[in-house]
């Protein structure tokens, strides 16, 4: 009985650290448009709908195409590769894929605005120089980079630690 108590109260508090205001049903994911100075095709859209499937598989709200309770928003911002390592011969012996993306988060059901945030993603994959960024390889390293840039959006908009 003392466990279901420290349930009710203004907010929703689940087992898995989110907390999600009372009332929020709904969030939308916004298009993420591709502005870094070297454009790889197709990210934007699979950014999107990876932060979309992160959302919708960790917690009970439910995906709208426009006037969601939570707002998420922004653009890829960078994209580039860049040798890491070098060997005796100076040639690269590894290279790292780096993304950023600028994300604007509005929670509209915190009237004050004090939930709601700006902030610069960052992540990084390093890879030996024989394997290229390409293919099933960038797909690899794509699906690293945005498994822990989403995480990491889902708990600064979602997790109340």
């Amino acid at each position: 009985m003392g466990c279901l108590l420290l349930m009710v109260g203004c907010k929703f508090y689940s087992l898995s650290g989110i907390s999600i205001p009372a009332g929020t049903e709904t969030f939308q994911v916004n298009y993420f448009q591709n502005n870094a100075p070297l454009v790889e095709p197709g990210i934007e859209r699979t950014f999107t709908f990876a932060l979309q499937d992160l959302i919708q598989n960790q917690s009970s709200l439910t995906l709208a195409p426009n006037g969601g309770d939570l707002i998420y928003e922004g653009e890829i911002v960078d994209y580039y590769i860049a040798p890491q390592t070098a060997t005796s011969d100076n040639v690269a012996a590894q290279n790292r894929l780096t993304i950023a993306i600028n994300v604007r988060f509005v929670n509209t059901k915190v009237e004050d605005g004090s939930k709601d945030f700006t902030k610069r993603y960052s992540f990084f994959v390093d890879r030996p120089a024989s394997e290229q960024f390409v293919g099933g390889g960038l797909d690899d390293a794509l699906a690293e980079i945005f498994e822990r840039i989403t995480q990491d959006i889902f708990n600064d908009s979602l997790a109340d630690w």
